[in-house]
């Protein structure tokens, strides 16, 4: 039997001796098997990442003449030279506008090929996944529960949290949060409800909790918007000789400053929304959400709005009304 090494030192041998021979057959195999050996050569270079970052730097430092003729081979076709330049130019003038703004520059992560086969791989696992229908039915199910009931019990949920933080307090125990306990207990409660959960996932329930925190945010904020509106029209009405006669001497005082008289119905929603602003629920409300409420309240007392008697011989009123 034939020693190794002199088997591996002949059939390097012969190997550099038919290189045309090795070449010829190397194509040949790889158009019969062209997706096989792909495949091969993607799991290897996926299955050591940084290896096939060093090797494609390595190869660019070697072949740096190669690499500038293929750019310029690339950026003789005049429509991808404008495209690019085009591009260069748009990323240049929103660098900028992020910097007057005193916004960090925009960052993209550009997928490698690796990256992007991860992705297709985990894409098809996912939707050729023959429970997916179920897992699918039983999480929308699941958040759509889970979001009716804190819509409909939330302030119940709460008083039982607050009173289970508080009496953990009095034994001494760590503290929690007043909300992780409202949606712990309101998972456990949908959950006990419904027929099946088995497919649904630590992270299908964070999911659906997130979900339903910002829709009771979004219906909590509704309501207390349309609260204030109702309650600076009803102030409004309610008030409305004592505001007039305010916003009378308001617009003397404005005009007395050289300043122009504003409408009179603004200035009385002004006055109703700062005398009830302290008193009605405001806690999910923006600064800008007040200035919107404002405005929604005057139109709809403009609707209403009479003119007092008491106003119509003064100059100033006048200027208002006109």
């Amino acid at each position: 039997m034939e020693h190794p090494e002199r088997r591996r030192e002949s059939q390097q041998r012969w190997v550099a001796e038919n290189r045309e021979k090795v070449r010829e057959y190397y194509n040949c195999y790889y158009e019969a098997h062209r997706d096989e050996v792909n495949a091969r050569a993607a799991a290897k270079r996926d299955a050591d990442p940084e290896r096939t970052k060093q090797i494609t730097r390595q190869w660019a430092e070697r072949n740096k003449e190669r690499r500038a003729e293929l750019q310029r081979n690339r950026r003789s076709d005049p429509e991808i030279y404008q495209s690019e330049l085009e591009a260069n130019a748009a990323a240049r003038r929103l660098k900028r506008s992020l910097s007057r703004a005193g916004l960090p520059p925009k960052r993209i992560h550009v997928a490698t090929a690796a990256e992007r086969r991860i992705n297709e791989r985990e894409a098809d696992a996912y939707f050729h996944d023959p429970s997916r229908p179920d897992h699918l039915r039983q999480f929308t199910v699941f958040a759509e529960s889970l979001t009716e009931h804190m819509l409909k019990n939330g302030a119940r949920m709460r008083e039982f949290a607050e009173a289970y933080v508080s009496s953990r307090a009095r034994v001494g125990l760590p503290p929690v949060s007043v909300e992780d306990v409202v949606y712990a207990r309101t998972v456990e409660i949908v959950a006990e409800r419904m027929r099946r959960v088995d497919l649904l996932t630590g992270r299908d329930v964070a999911a659906a909790v997130r979900s339903t925190k910002a829709e009771v945010r979004r219906v909590g904020r509704q309501r207390q918007f349309g609260n204030l509106v109702k309650t600076v029209v009803r102030n409004a009405n309610r008030n409305r000789e004592r505001y007039s006669s305010d916003s009378k001497f308001e617009n003397r005082a404005r005009v007395n400053r050289g300043m122009a008289p504003v409408a009179l119905e603004s200035l009385i929603v002004e006055f109703a929304l700062q005398n009830v602003f302290q008193s009605v629920p405001r806690n999910m409300l923006t600064a800008d959400d007040a200035r919107n409420a404002a405005r929604i309240a005057k139109q709809y007392f403009a609707g209403s709005f009479e003119t007092p008697d008491a106003l119509g011989d003064d100059p100033i009123d006048r200027q208002l009304l006109g």
